[in-house]
């Protein structure tokens, strides 16, 4: 192959690796095109309203009646036999994840622009997919950042006793840190983005989702309204970052009664059969 060939392809994989991403980023900011999101947005906001007043009632219960309970009953923070459960709970790191994703959404990126348009388009309905669970994960993850700095809750036992209300609002730093538990929302957000794309994993996120729930409390990293602010604050925002989708048919429909539903995605017997060839026009 001479230079100028080699130029060429260059130029062209170059040519298709920006216009996918240009064209992936644009399908996000786009103007809704679902006939059917007016509803959707009215059946949202009406779970939202619910979950939202059902877990504010808990969580004002809990840091009157069972925080201080609660964390007077674990094990002294740095344990030696906790070890495990250190290991454990950096499974709902939100950094780790995101990290994560946004490395497989760019190896997408990377090997779709060289490849044929067939294989290019599953692995560009995966990237969507991918796209989603980033999104559902980052966006409660920031809003969670934000009220962590402006509520100021100190940690278990921050001032030497258990105080449930222990504030210091806009303080920062991580012994005002409290509430809500960061990675109570990274769990809980991904818990309900999988379940949301494929329902039939819903038991086993949802089990990931309290372990990792738990580890927090067991590390008297958190108090139990902590965790429980976490979760809501994941699974709302994760309901957002759904509907968005939706409103744009990616990764999703609305079906006549304002349900969200996930659309079929590419499925592993199509990858194994297109895979055979997967370079070419």
């Amino acid at each position: 192959m001479s230079a100028t060939s080699n130029v060429t392809v260059s130029q062209s994989y170059f040519s298709r690796f920006f216009a996918t991403l240009g064209a992936s980023l644009a399908q996000l900011v786009r103007a809704p095109s679902h006939s059917r999101r007016a509803e959707a947005a009215r059946r949202s906001a009406r779970h939202v309203l619910w979950l939202a007043a059902g877990s504010a009632t808990v969580i004002i219960a809990l840091m009157v009646w069972l925080d201080v309970v609660e964390i007077r009953l674990m094990p002294p923070r740095g344990t030696a036999s906790l070890w495990a459960v250190r290991i454990l709970t950096d499974f709902g790191k939100s950094a780790y994840l995101l990290w994560t994703l946004a490395a497989l959404l760019f190896a997408i990126l990377i090997v779709s622009a060289g490849v044929r348009a067939t294989v290019r388009s599953l692995l560009l309905g995966l990237g969507t997919r991918l796209q989603f669970l980033f999104l559902a994960v980052l966006a409660p993850v920031l809003v969670g950042e934000a009220i962590k700095w402006m509520v100021g809750r100190g940690r278990p036992f921050v001032g030497g006793e258990a105080n449930a209300f222990n504030f210091s609002h806009f303080a920062g730093g991580e012994a005002y840190a409290s509430f809500p538990s960061g990675h109570a929302v990274t769990a809980s957000a991904l818990a309900f983005a999988v379940s949301a794309l494929w329902p039939r994993a819903r038991v086993a996120m949802l089990l990931y989702a309290i372990v990792i729930a738990a580890t927090r409390l067991v590390l008297l990293a958190h108090h139990p309204s902590d965790v429980v602010a976490g979760a809501l604050i994941g699974v709302i925002g994760a309901m957002f970052v759904r509907y968005w989708f939706a409103a744009r048919r990616l990764g999703f429909a609305i079906s006549r009664d304002g349900t969200i539903v996930p659309l079929p995605g590419p499925s592993f017997e199509r990858f194994k059969r297109v895979a055979r060839r997967p370079f070419g026009p």
